[in-house]
């Protein structure tokens, strides 16, 4: 009943027609903004590459020489890294300036994500009600800040564990490891838009609860389930030998799923359930 009220209310204000007219110039504004932060991001390709996408191709990248100190520490040895330096190598003519232009506009897509979610809320929030939009508004902060911190566990240690063992894994000297700047880069933004994505699971259990598909009972209930899942994804995101580095990526997805069921909305009981249908 709730939302029927709400769509009647908009409506009255707005035709589909006006509506669509408002979604059409939303992506306008969010292709303008990526386009622009593109062309930022291609301006300044020679440090962005060198110093930042570049970096986890050699030993002295300082996530290496951290977990070192960490293994010695530990005395573990098998969480420092030999000394190695991966070589790219192009087969294309125009590969470079592809790679250039796709990690440009991946790159402007993740500066724009707040930009984006700020839009996408604009463009929702006049049919939700004042009480409601406190709530959405907390959300979609989270859900940026989410998706930053899971980018940035993936550039920081998933993909450099990850490049650093497959990178340098040989089944025989006789067959050398050549790799190209397409896969490097493909492995690159795959892992930091998916963990990126990972990370947003305590927002999308919050808005599914909203709506009626999932409670804290039914996130409780398949807890062990939920974790042994984490495993095997932490396992496959990280194909090293060493359980450690699995559990860096399995703690923190299973902390989220923790946070999950504290955002997740409570089983309505039948006593709330049969007083919501029966107000008198």
């Amino acid at each position: 009943m709730k939302f029927k009220k709400k769509a009647e209310k908009a409506d009255q204000e707005y035709s589909f027609w006006d509506h669509l007219e408002q979604l059409r110039w939303v992506f306008l504004r969010i292709i303008i903004v990526v386009v622009l932060l593109l062309i930022i991001v291609f301006s300044f390709y020679n440090s962005f590459f060198s110093k930042i996408l570049f970096a986890p191709l050699d030993s002295h990248f300082w996530i290496y020489e951290a977990f070192c100190t960490l293994s010695r520490l530990l005395k573990m040895p098998s969480l420092c890294p030999p000394e190695f330096h991966i070589q790219l190598i192009n087969i294309e003519i125009s590969g470079q300036f592809m790679v250039n232009i796709s990690s440009s506009f991946y790159i402007a897509a993740i500066f724009a994500i707040p930009y984006i979610i700020f839009e996408i809320w604009g463009f929702i929030s006049p049919a939700l009600y004042p009480e409601e939009k406190k709530n959405v508004n907390l959300i979609f902060l989270l859900a940026s800040v989410l998706f930053y911190i899971g980018a940035t566990v993936a550039y920081f240690i998933v993909f450099p564990l990850t490049i650093r063992f497959l990178g340098t894994y040989q089944i025989s000297e006789l067959v050398p490891n050549q790799i190209s700047i397409q896969s490097y880069f493909d492995t690159f933004f795959l892992l930091l838009f998916s963990l990126g994505a990972s990370f947003e699971m305590p927002v999308l259990t919050y808005l599914l609860s909203r709506v009626g598909i999932l409670n804290r009972e039914i996130l409780k209930k398949f807890r062990q389930i939920a974790f042994v899942v984490i495993l095997i994804v932490a396992a496959v995101i990280t194909p090293t030998t060493d359980p450690f580095t699995m559990m860096v990526v399995a703690l923190p997805l299973y902390g989220l799923y923790e946070l999950s069921i504290l955002m997740c909305k409570r089983k309505k009981s039948t006593d709330e359930q049969e007083e919501v249908s029966d107000p008198d």
